[in-house]
């Protein structure tokens, strides 16, 4: 439970040498383990949890000082150290104090989401994206670095530049503004050849604005008829009728609609506007399986996550509080399971 938690708050870092022993906590978990959870409130210097944790001071201080942003830890003056304690004496009141900051920072920041989110009931017309991994980084306003904005500082913050971003890199921000500004979802082709960047790092950045719910992956549904019109037309040209009713899919749909969609191919008078009409009465899911079996693929975009700056902003609270309210519970059972030991 106590890895689960500080997997949580992203504070293991699974690549380093943190991850690297055999309960996979690593130098965060012993400090927890030996000092901070077995006396809370005795007020820990850093040589004392170097002595009791086998770590060295240089090595203390750098854990105490991630526990100490992270909001888990407090730390007062005695005399020349710095002593530490954890907040509120135990694991679930620590987490309960930096939930109540956490939340309140975090609809502070969100609240800029207007600045550059534009008021569209379009942009919600496809299915709103399914459950996925939420994952926001949570930060205070900072001092802002020379040549940046609100809107540069805001994506920084909220971790949507990654971790190895280079001083000057706009990407992030450009693509923030771009889905902001934007009624439809927009491919990562479009993106990568509008702002003259590589598909691999657009996606890597939309991504991660996906898993802090501010953008959603969404079918782009106005093009499965322009993809639709263009395999059947060039699969039956290549492989024929029986194919198309077969191995092509058609056979699955509606006699009515295959009938339709078989005559105007073979008339040559097939079109997309036709394709739209007399898929009209067919589900999403049947459309993107006829898509594949004609060796296509359902076309997929990306979109701000509602219909305004709020609207998002809301989106991303519900997610959050669903992840606060996991870490009470795991912190809860993890204090009643060290009471229960003692």
């Amino acid at each position: 439970m106590l890895n689960w938690i500080l997997d949580t708050m992203a504070l293991i870092r699974r690549k380093s040498e943190d991850w690297a022993d055999e309960d996979g906590s690593g130098a965060l978990g012993r400090i927890f383990r030996e000092a901070l959870l077995v006396d809370p409130l005795k007020g820990w210097d850093a040589r004392e949890i170097g002595e009791v944790c086998g770590l060295s001071q240089t090595g203390t201080h750098h854990q105490m000082m991630k526990l100490r942003e992270s909001g888990l830890v407090a730390t007062d003056n005695n005399g020349k150290w710095h002593v530490h304690v954890l907040r509120g004496g135990s694991m679930k009141a620590a987490i309960g104090l930096v939930s109540v900051q956490a939340k309140a920072i975090l609809e502070m920041r969100l609240s800029e989401l207007s600045e550059f989110v534009i008021e569209s009931e379009t942009r919600m017309s496809s299915p709103i994206d399914g459950d996925f991994d939420f994952s926001i980084t949570i930060s205070e306003p900072r001092p802002r670095r020379e040549g940046d904005d609100s809107i540069d500082a805001l994506v920084e913050d909220l971790g949507l530049k990654g971790g190895r971003a280079k001083d000057g890199d706009k990407i992030a921000r450009k693509l923030m503004c771009e889905l902001g500004a934007s009624h439809n979802p927009i491919t990562i082709l479009s993106l990568a050849e509008k702002f003259g960047e590589s598909r691999s790092r657009v996606q890597r950045s939309v991504e991660r604005m996906r898993g802090a719910g501010l953008v959603d992956r969404v079918p782009m549904i106005d093009r499965i008829a322009q993809d639709v019109f263009a395999g059947i037309s060039r699969q039956y040209d290549g492989r024929g009728e029986g194919w198309l009713m077969t191995r092509g899919g058609l056979g699955r749909l509606d006699g009515k609609i295959s009938s339709r969609l078989l005559k105007e191919v073979k008339e040559g008078t097939l079109s997309i506007e036709k394709v739209q009409k007399i898929l009209g009465p067919v589900p999403l899911e049947e459309k993107r399986v006829l898509l594949n079996t004609i060796g296509g693929r359902m076309p997929f975009g990306y979109r701000m996550a509602g219909t305004n700056g709020s609207e998002v902003a809301e989106r991303v609270m519900r997610r959050f509080a669903r992840s606060l309210g996991r870490l009470v519970t795991i912190a809860d059972r993890l204090d009643e399971c060290l009471v229960s030991q003692d």
